[in-house]
Parts: structure tokens; C-alpha cells; sequence
């Protein structure tokens, strides 16, 4: 059993086409030529079933049950599923040692001791209350160089932005 099972994977081998009985093809090249010579021959390739377990594998539509339940192939794809669902049994079954670290955070206990206000952009700040200057809004501050400004819009056309002209 063995020696034949290595002869169906030697690549060298010569296969006789299902589509056209003088065709020999090499095995490393019999999945290629099946498309095409399906093209070639439709006639022959609608009288034609291909095995759901390997599909070099062109039986008569006829014997394609008979082929089925008696393929080679149909024991590897049997023994993959069993060995898959064994395999995810076992995951499942395997109980998890992960446990969540302990966290000595309050972020609400943090936000309600927070004494200065939070910082929202575009907005005034305003002294806290306890400050002698509760009342008075106080100014942003620019880290630009004195007498510079930032500019109030965008330039009409941004230099790289040229319409799509080519300098």
C-alpha cells in the first residue's frame, strides 16, 4: 500500500486524461491541464462529476456516489476534521489562569479632587475660586517672537496646491 501511495505523489508520473484518452500528462502539471482541456472538451465535461475530496478526481456523474463513498481521499479529509475537532474540544475544555491585576485607580474620586480646571482649547481660562483674581479672564499666551502674529486665515492658494500645474 505503501509503494502506491508514493507513486501517486510522484510528480513525474504520467496520468491519462479524463477529457481526451490521448492525452499523458506529467501529475505536477495534471491539475493545469484538467482546466484547460475541460474548456476543450465541454461535451465530455458535462457527462463528467468532480470527486468533493480531490479534484483530479473526473468520475462519470453516474458512479460519482459510488466514487464518493469509496474515494482514497475521503479518509485523510476524515481524519483532518476528527483531529480539528479534538483539538478545539481540548481548547475549550482547558480553563483559563488569567485573572485581572488589581487597580488602586478612582477616576471619579481623581476628577472630583482635581482642584484646577481642565484645559479646553479655544476657550478662557478662568481663575479658581479660591483666587483673589476669580473674576478676571485671563489672556492666552503666545510662544511667538513679539511683534509676530499668527495669521487669521490660510493663504488664498497654499503654494504646493497649484491647480495641478507642473513649476
Amino acid at each position: 500500500m505503501e509503494e502506491t501511495y508514493i507513486d501517486t505523489l510522484d510528480p513525474e508520473k504520467l496520468l491519462q486524461c479524463p477529457y481526451d484518452k490521448n492525452h499523458q500528462i506529467r501529475a505536477c502539471r495534471f491539475p493545469y491541464h484538467l482546466i484547460k482541456c475541460r474548456k476543450n472538451h465541454p461535451d465530455v465535461a458535462n457527462k463528467l462529476a468532480t470527486c468533493p475530496f480531490n479534484a483530479r478526481h473526473q468520475v462519470p456523474r453516474a458512479e460519482i456516489s459510488h466514487h464518493i463513498s469509496s474515494c482514497d481521499d475521503k479518509s485523510c479529509i476524515e481524519q483532518d476534521v476528527v483531529n480539528q475537532t479534538r483539538s478545539l474540544g481540548q481548547e475549550t475544555m482547558a480553563e483559563s489562569t488569567w485573572r485581572c491585576p488589581p487597580c488602586d485607580e478612582d477616576w471619579d474620586k481623581d476628577l472630583w479632587e482635581q482642584t484646577s480646571t481642565p484645559f479646553v482649547w479655544g476657550t478662557a481660562n478662568y481663575c479658581g475660586n479660591n483666587s483673589p483674581a476669580s473674576n478676571i479672564v485671563m489672556e492666552h499666551k503666545s510662544n511667538l517672537a513679539s511683534g509676530m502674529r499668527v495669521p487669521k486665515s490660510l493663504p488664498y492658494v497654499l503654494p504646493w496646491k497649484n491647480n495641478g500645474n507642473a513649476q
